[in-house]
C-alpha cells in the first residue's frame, strides 16, 4: 500500500503478531491447524503491489520526491509534500485520471507556469519507473508460481503515473490481470476492487488467495469478498508509510518468496 491522504492514520510498524510457519494459522495466542490447509489449492494468487512486491515508500523517499516537485513548482518542499498528502485520494480514486492531469492539477494548485506541466509529467513518470523496480528473487518467485499453474493478478491502490508505467516494468509480464484503484474508481478496501480483480482473473472467490502487507484493511476486505488471505511482512521495512492497517490474526508468511512453499504444502497437513 502507498502513503495515505492525510498523516492522521499513519502506521509505521506491523502489529505485534509474529509470523509463523506457512502451514499454520495463528488464532488468538495459540497455533492451530488451518482449515484452509485441507481446502483445494488456490487457482489464483492476487497480490498487493506496494509493501508486498516492491518496497512501500519510506518517509525519506517521499520527502526526496517532494523536493524535486518543489523545485519545479517553485514552492517549499514542505508545501509540496503536504499537497502530495492532500491529493492522495484524488490521485488514487480516478478523479485525476492521468499523469498529465496530476501535473496540471499541481500547476493550478500553486499558480505555477503552464510550462511546468511537461516537466512535472516527466518527473512523475521517472519516479514511477523507480518505484516499480523489483528484486530479482521476487521475479524468480513469480515465474515459479506461474510454472506451478497459479494465475497471478495485481490489486493495488495506485496513482495514474504508476498505472501508465506498469506495462514497461519487469513485473508486468508475470501477471494475467491488473486492477489499479485509479482505473477502477475506488480505493481499498472497497468491495468493487476485489470483485473486479476476480472477474479479470476469471476465478471464483474461494479459488483465490489474496496476499498483501495489510495496509488499507485489504486482508479483511479480501475475506469479506470470499477469498482466503495471507499477510506478508511489509517490504521496505516497518518504517515504510502505510495507512488503514488493522490487526490480523490469520495466516502470515515472511515474504512473497515463501508463497511457492505455502502452495506446495496446501492440503497436505
Amino acid at each position: 500500500m502507498r502513503y495515505p491522504p492525510t498523516c492522521t492514520s499513519l502506521s509505521t510498524s506491523l502489529s505485534s503478531t509474529a509470523t509463523h510457519p506457512v502451514g499454520d494459522v495463528l488464532l488468538g495466542t495459540s497455533i492451530q491447524r488451518s482449515s484452509a490447509a485441507r481446502a483445494p489449492r488456490p487457482a489464483a494468487v492476487i497480490l498487493d503491489l506496494f509493501g508486498t512486491l516492491v518496497a512501500a515508500p519510506s518517509i525519506v523517499e517521499r520527502r526526496a520526491a517532494a523536493v524535486q516537485l518543489a523545485a519545479i513548482l517553485r514552492v517549499s518542499p514542505a508545501v509540496a509534500e503536504s499537497e502530495l498528502a492532500d491529493s492522495w485520494q484524488a490521485r488514487h480514486n480516478g478523479q485525476l485520471a492521468s499523469t498529465a492531469e496530476v501535473a496540471a492539477h499541481l500547476v493550478t494548485r500553486f499558480d505555477a507556469s503552464a510550462a511546468c506541466v511537461n516537466e512535472l509529467e516527466m518527473l512523475l513518470a521517472r519516479l514511477a519507473h523507480v518505484r516499480l523496480q523489483a528484486d530479482s528473487t521476487l521475479l524468480q518467485t513469480l515465474e515459479q508460481l506461474r510454472r506451478g499453474g497459479a494465475k497471478l493478478a495485481i490489486l493495488s491502490d495506485a496513482s495514474p503515473d504508476i498505472a501508465e508505467a506498469w506495462s514497461r516494468s519487469d513485473l508486468a509480464p508475470h501477471f494475467e490481470a491488473v486492477v489499479f484503484s485509479c482505473r477502477a474508481g475506488a480505493t481499498k478496501p472497497d468491495s468493487q476492487l476485489f470483485q473486479a480483480v476476480l472477474r479479470e482473473v476469471g476465478v471464483a472467490p474461494r479459488q483465490a488467495l489474496y496476499c498483501g502487507d495489510g495496509g488499507g484493511d485489504e486482508l479483511a476486505g479480501a475475506e469479506r469478498a470470499g477469498m482466503r488471505a495471507v499477510r506478508v511482512k511489509r517490504r521496505g521495512g516497518p518504517s515504510s508509510l502505510v495507512f488503514g492497517e488493522t490487526a490480523w490474526s490469520g495466516r502470515a508468511i515472511p515474504d512473497v518468496e515463501a508463497l511457492p512453499s505455502l502452495l506446495d504444502d496446501w492440503g497436505k497437513r
